[in-house]
């Protein structure tokens, strides 16, 4: 296990809380943390799994902050549940199954995606009101679409959060806010479901894990109350940043 400095430790916290409040708002705080954990030490794979696992007490934080907008949609959110952490279990497999190469050679394209998904956050809402039939529903489509949005968040995860956002805003006809809580319950079921897999069968860094937890649910709820007031330009702009030093740092190792 990497020793961490104090300095270290309390940056990780940080990220945590930082992570939790983003995940909770809008979606990708993995880019927060994991660059974090690879500047202190850690190796990709490591860094992944632990922040998975760190991160979990964060959403279970965010759900409770969102609570209101989910009365009496639990029966929606199950069945769009089930195929989430269906994908999160197969994405978690996938990660402990390939080589830490192909890691590494993956997730500098996943974080790509990702953030070219952040820049261009503010054109897709609109467009997607605009072409969201009046009678969208929970229909096969968006199943399979939230299915693979699982794989890829139970695999790596930055920007899960701003895929379901995409599809559920496309196929349902709830307000913003009530797709964000959806959002949140399912992103929060796949890091759940690839925590339980790493838990059994791949290296944690336990120490790191309960400081990004410690951060996270602090942070989720921070987001939950505070976060609809932040500038979405400047989230953006930290998010870009630390998402661009996560690719130096796996390209440069």
């Amino acid at each position: 296990m990497t020793d961490l400095s104090v300095l270290e430790m309390l940056a990780v916290i940080l990220a945590g809380a930082g992570a939790g409040l983003i995940n909770t708002v809008v979606g990708s705080g993995t880019l927060i943390t994991f660059p974090v954990l690879l500047a202190v030490g850690y190796p990709p794979v490591t860094a992944n799994v632990s922040n998975n696992i760190g991160l979990v007490p964060g959403s279970v934080s965010g759900v409770i902050g969102y609570r209101r907008e989910l009365a009496g949609k639990w029966k929606r959110v199950a069945r769009l549940a089930i195929a989430s952490t269906t994908g999160g279990l197969v994405g978690a497999i996938l990660l402990l199954a390939l080589p830490a190469s192909a890691f590494k050679a993956i997730v500098p394209a996943f974080i790509v995606i990702a953030l070219v998904l952040i820049i261009f956050q503010p054109k897709i809402g609109p467009w997607l009101a605009k072409r969201r039939p009046p009678d969208a529903h929970a229909g096969p489509a968006l199943l399979a679409g939230v299915f693979v949005a699982g794989i890829y968040g139970g695999y790596f995860g930055a920007a899960q959060g701003i895929m379901l956002l995409a599809l559920l805003g496309l196929s349902l006809p709830d307000d913003l806010q009530t797709v964000n809580a959806f959002k949140n319950v399912l992103a929060g079921l796949v890091n759940f479901v690839a925590a339980i897999v790493f838990i059994f069968a791949a290296h944690i860094a336990w120490l790191a894990a309960l400081l990004i937890a410690v951060g996270a649910v602090v942070g989720a709820q921070i987001g939950a109350r505070y976060g609809r007031r932040l500038s979405p330009t400047a989230l953006r702009v930290i998010i870009v940043i630390v998402g661009i030093t996560a690719i130096v740092r796996l390209l440069a190792t």
